[in-house]
Formats: C-alpha cells, structure tokens, sequence
C-alpha cells in the first residue's frame, strides 16, 4: 500500500462552518442586482465558485457587468457581515496540527479568494497558516470545482504522486475535482451533504473531530 504523504484540504465546510454563510451572501447579493434566488437554490451550488454558480442560477457569466458587481457584493457581504461570525468545525485545528505532527505535507484547495482563505483561516486559529505547505485558491484557477483546476496546482505544488496523497473535503465536488487528477477523497458530512452524495469518497465522517477520533483506522494512517 503506498504511503500518504500529502493531503489536500478544502476550507469551507470542511474546517470552517461557513456553507450556509456563503449561501446568504450570494443571495442577498443577487437580490441587490434584480435576481430573486432562493437560498435552497443557491446551497447545493455551495462548493462551486461564481464561475459556475451564477450561470446555473441566474443564466449569466461571473465576467459580465452584473456578474462583476454581484461577485464583488457577495464578497463584501461574506467579508463584513458573515466572517465575523464563524467557528472552526470541532478539533480542526487538532486535527490539522496531528497531521503536521505525522509528517504530511498540508496543502488548502479551494475557491475562495485568497483574502477571503485567509480570514477564514483566522478563524480556525492564530498562525494556523503556517501548518500548510502549499495554498491554492480561485487566482490559481481559471475554472472552479468540480473542475480539476484547482486540485491539479496543489498536487503539483505538493510535488508528491497522485496515489500519495488524499482530498479531505465536504461536497460532491471536492470529490470529483479530486478524482479527475486521480487522488481520492475522505468526505465529511459537515457541509451539509448525505453520504448518496459523498459515495465516491474513499471514506466518510461526521467532521474534522470524527476523523481525529478515527484517525488511526482512516485512510490517512
């Protein structure tokens, strides 16, 4: 069995409780631009970027004019309204610093943009960026999951081959994104998704604390 050496983490809904946060912003920042979406249109999309959320939502391109304005909007609702008020999913910080303590390699892959990672890095803990080799997010993409963009510049950056690292995600597209560069996925059901949806994980748990507890019979061990 090849050994792990690597793992690439998603942020939100993995590590931070922000799924639902992120859904709101982009809501009410559609609605301020004329687009009456329903947050239980908008949450399923949660793990995809706008490039792909605001055509399956609203039919328009994240670089026209109103995807421009609505993208900023989201952002600044996320930033100022919502941010402040998140917390880390249990034990992430634990378990993030379990698998430094191993020896693995931690990159972020996700498809915030990088003043977003970092405030919501932040709320995990102080200096918690410093547990990572490597980050990745929307400025190193052209396309968002479930796109392999974003997967294959951290697995580049990581250095490491395919079958030495695994994804810890929340989302089917964390899944997918991981599977088109061929590495496999631990799922966690704290985004908000049931295990039909996360069947193409290699493994699946609650949380980040469900794992730790999990960690020695994990496929990370």
């Amino acid at each position: 069995m090849t050994q792990i050496r690597g793992v690439i983490l998603d942020v939100d809904g993995t590590l931070v409780n922000s799924n639902d946060a992120q859904a709101h912003s982009w809501v009410e920042a559609m609605s301020k631009y004329g687009y009456a979406i329903s947050f239980e249109q908008v949450r399923p999309l949660i793990g995809k970027g706008g490039d792909k959320l605001l055509p399956e939502t609203i039919g328009i391109s994240k670089d026209s004019e109103d995807g421009k304005k609505i993208s900023q909007e989201q952002k600044k609702l996320f930033m100022t309204k919502y941010l402040p008020t998140l917390s880390a999913f249990p034990c992430a910080r634990e378990l993030l610093e379990h698998m430094h303590a191993r020896g693995l390699k931690l990159a972020i892959a996700t498809s915030a943009q990088p003043d977003e990672l970092k405030g919501l890095l932040q709320v995990i803990g102080p200096d918690v960026q410093d547990l990572f080799k490597e980050e990745t997010s929307a400025k190193d993409a052209k396309q968002s999951k479930p796109s392999p963009d974003i997967m294959h510049a951290a697995l580049e950056r990581l250095g490491y081959s395919p079958e030495q690292v695994i994804m810890v995600g929340d989302t089917p597209y964390d899944i997918e994104s991981a599977a088109k560069v061929h590495v496999g996925t631990i799922a966690l059901r704290s985004g908000g998704w049931g295990d039909r949806d996360l069947a193409g994980a290699i493994a699946i748990y609650n949380d980040t604390a469900d794992l730790l507890t999990h960690y020695e019979t994990s496929p990370l061990a």
